[in-house]
């Protein structure tokens, strides 16, 4: 309860000044007696949110569940403080605060741009992308989910993809390529350290011709275990151990279809990656092919099919889901989406394969 009231409150007072702000720019479109650095500020300041929430429909081992839910309601505010410097302050209000970082370019062009604070970490193609541009309901892909720290792995808590830490990125060859390497706690989001060592991420993405990328991203960690794991029972709650992770995808998007009664163009795309992870001495594995395919107006057909296995020595850790489901844009970012998953599990997953229908509507500024 005392969660939702700093929420509220939180959200309340971000809400009140940013309304402020807006009303002084306002103003002075009004007042040609006010200063110039008033509408300089209030041009300097952004604002944007989203929110995700639906119904899902499941019946995991025969027992038949269905529930409405809010995924999440995010609000961000990006401050360009110079013309090479900026702050960002991000808080999902379903959970807690998710992002605040400062970003600062040290040359004229785009080759290099320094970020420190907490910020989604590089690994992986799928894990910097907001919610709000990925085709799942359920956004991330198992293997995503798991090796980019989101939540699903119990030893190192939940994340949401982030970290603290400090991050170097930019373009090189005119855009042909573009790098990020990061120094990273390892410990997640809101949270000081919980041992000695850093972890490092890379990641390289080369883009050989427009709309096609080839991307590789690698990490190397120490994690130290908040929970544990049926299947890597050797590490215990305190432990440090290895965790490494390694990615290599590909994405090509067409040039963007736009009909007649659609003002707002979108592509079509297909993403595929491959991931793999180790954690003490379990290794892990999965990958995913997820592609989107403009057909009428402001509606597309979804298709997918993902599996990870959470131990590749052991039997019975596997899912393996194929989705199908379509989505419909009624307003630039804000979409209706229905999607219809059949779940192939092992046997430490679930006893038989199983059904999930799900809806989401998504609202965007």
């Amino acid at each position: 309860m005392k969660l939702k009231k700093i929420n509220v409150r939180t959200l309340a007072v971000m809400l009140a000044v940013f309304s402020s702000v807006a009303a002084m720019g306002q103003s002075q479109q009004n007042q040609k007696s006010e200063p110039d650095w008033m509408k300089d500020f209030t041009s300097r300041i952004t604002l944007n949110g989203y929110a995700q929430g639906g119904w899902s429909y499941q019946d995991i081992n025969g027992k038949k569940t269905n529930a409405y839910n809010l995924k999440r309601t995010l609000l961000w505010a990006k401050a360009r403080i110079t013309d090479r410097w900026s702050f960002m302050f991000m808080h999902d209000f379903s959970s807690v605060v998710q992002e605040f970082y400062t970003d600062y370019r040290l040359s004229k062009g785009n080759e290099m741009t320094v970020r420190l604070g907490q910020f989604k970490h590089s690994y992986s193609m799928e894990n910097p992308l907001s919610p709000t541009q990925l085709e799942l309901i359920d956004v991330y892909s198992q293997a995503v989910l798991y090796l980019a720290g989101e939540g699903p792995d119990p030893l190192n808590g939940v994340n949401y993809g982030r970290d603290m830490g400090l991050e170097v990125y930019g373009d090189l060859a005119k855009g042909l390529v573009h790098y990020e390497l990061a120094l990273m706690s390892g410990r997640g989001i809101n949270k000081p350290d919980n041992n000695n060592q850093k972890d490092l991420i890379a990641k390289l993405e080369v883009r050989p011709f427009d709309g096609f990328r080839i991307v590789t991203s690698g990490y190397l960690g120490t994690g130290c275990a908040v929970g544990t794991a049926a299947w890597n029972p050797d590490i215990q709650v305190g432990d440090n151990y290895k965790r490494n992770r390694y990615s290599v995808g590909a994405e090509y998007k067409t040039k963007a279809y736009s009909p007649a009664k659609y003002k707002d163009a979108r592509p079509a795309s297909v993403r595929a990656e491959w991931l793999g992870g180790k954690d003490g001495e379990v290794g892990s594995m999965g990958g995913y092919v997820t592609a989107c395919i403009p057909v009428v107006d402001a509606l597309d057909i979804v298709a997918s099919g993902e599996t990870f296995d959470r131990n590749t020595k052991v039997d019975g850790w596997d899912q393996t889901n194929l989705t199908i489901g379509l989505q419909y844009w009624y307003y630039k970012k804000c979409r209706l989406q229905l999607q219809y998953t059949r779940c192939l599990c092992g046997e430490n997953i679930s006893s038989k394969d199983y059904n999930w229908l799900q809806a989401q509507v998504q609202v965007a500024f």
